[in-house]
């Protein structure tokens, strides 16, 4: 059983809005002031209604472009890094000024996607934004374009929408788009494309009817929208792809009117941090493990004890994601290690109650435990 547009939205009570740069700049001829702060109204809406919010905007590099005088998106690295330096200061003013006259306090965040997969820049990230959000105040937050390349050269303002989301657990995504929704096929090419009111986020099948970028100046087109909502569902999160010049497109959608695609999470909240331990962070190390502790973790849904660990790979901190192997190194499972590659290596095969003696201090007696671990698929 699906769950509908009206219950999805009209139940949220954190949402992460995400707006894309054609919409933020009106297709790169500069930041639209009216749009810009009639999103600004509907989110004060939003918040007088009890909800909280938090906004992922595009549009500093193609702002940082109009202000330079250019007139296509350059290639060069640091012509990219320029043009998201100058448009940054534009676009926090602009939102700053609208948020504030629908009496909202706003505060700009600058991610990299290594700031989510890092366990302990997440921890911080996560926390700076629930403070944001416990005071009232509402954050816009935008890639650090200006130093980091990977993400300017493969990242997208949708993927870290959905991160956004996981990070902050919320109960849905909105991506406001220059379309109406999802589509079987190109309508603009296609005169036989239905609409697709409702789906599951992660079928396949939608990124079969998803086609590639449909503007010049942002990076991202609707499959990037499928994948985002297929990445959101990981944490509980159900995504709508809606029109973003839709009137009142916010407020409708959450007093339960069905208004764009509708792609459905179908993981249950209280899985979302295992989720996202599997599927969004980077592995720093292994353990491998003998085939007694394999039964135990498949089995009995123990935790990882030292015992049952017969070798260490990598260089990995307490706190950071490890994969735990079986004896043919094929991956089993993968959780938060409680200790460092070094200490580890010295806890193999040895039980919980040396601890102290070999390393001169005990903090748990799991090298990974079982709330902090995930079976692999």
């Amino acid at each position: 059983m699906t769950l509908s547009t009206s219950t999805v939205l009209r139940d949220a009570r954190r949402i992460v809005v995400k707006v894309g740069s054609s919409l933020v700049t009106n297709e790169g001829r500069g930041l639209d002031e009216e749009a810009i702060g009639e999103w600004c109204r509907q989110l004060g809406a939003l918040v007088r209604d009890g909800r909280e919010v938090i906004m992922v905007s595009s549009g500093a590099i193609a702002e940082g472009m109009k202000r330079l005088g250019w007139t296509t998106r350059p290639q060069e690295l640091h012509e990219l890094q320029a043009a998201a330096a100058v448009g940054q200061m534009g676009l926090a003013h602009m939102y700053e000024t609208k948020l504030r006259e629908n009496g909202l306090g706003s505060a700009q965040v600058l991610l990299t996607h290594a700031d989510l997969a890092d366990r302990e820049r997440y921890l911080n990230a996560r926390s700076t934004l629930l403070t944001l959000l416990t005071h009232g105040v509402l954050p816009v937050i935008n890639e650090n374009d200006t130093v980091v390349n990977d993400e300017i050269k493969f990242g997208d303002n949708d993927t870290l929408g959905a991160l956004v989301a996981n990070l902050v657990e919320a109960d849905a995504l909105i991506i406001l788009t220059d379309q109406k929704g999802l589509y079987t096929a190109d309508p603009r090419r296609d005169p036989t494309a239905t609409f697709v009111h409702e789906a599951r986020a992660g079928d396949a099948k939608l990124e079969e009817m998803a086609g590639g970028a449909g503007s010049s100046i942002g990076k991202g087109g609707m499959i990037t929208k499928i994948l985002a909502a297929k990445r959101a569902a990981g944490s509980g999160a159900s995504t709508v792809i809606a029109w973003g010049r839709e009137p009142d497109a916010l407020v409708r959608l959450t007093q339960g009117e069905a208004i764009g695609t509708l792609l459905v999470a179908q993981t249950q909240k209280q899985q979302a941090r295992k989720q996202w331990m599997a599927d969004h962070l980077q592995l720093r190390g292994s353990v491998t493990i003998d085939d007694g502790a394999v039964n135990k973790l498949k089995s009995d849904g123990s935790s990882l004890l030292p015992i049952g660990m017969t070798g260490v790979d990598g260089d990995f901190s307490r706190g950071e994601v490890i994969a735990i192997l079986d004896s043919q190194g094929q991956e089993i499972a993968r959780g938060l290690a409680n200790y460092a590659a070094a200490e580890a290596r010295l806890l193999c095969r040895k039980p919980s109650g040396k601890m102290t003696e070999l390393l001169g201090y005990a903090a748990e007696p799991e090298m990974v435990h079982r709330d902090n671990l995930v079976l692999s698929k």
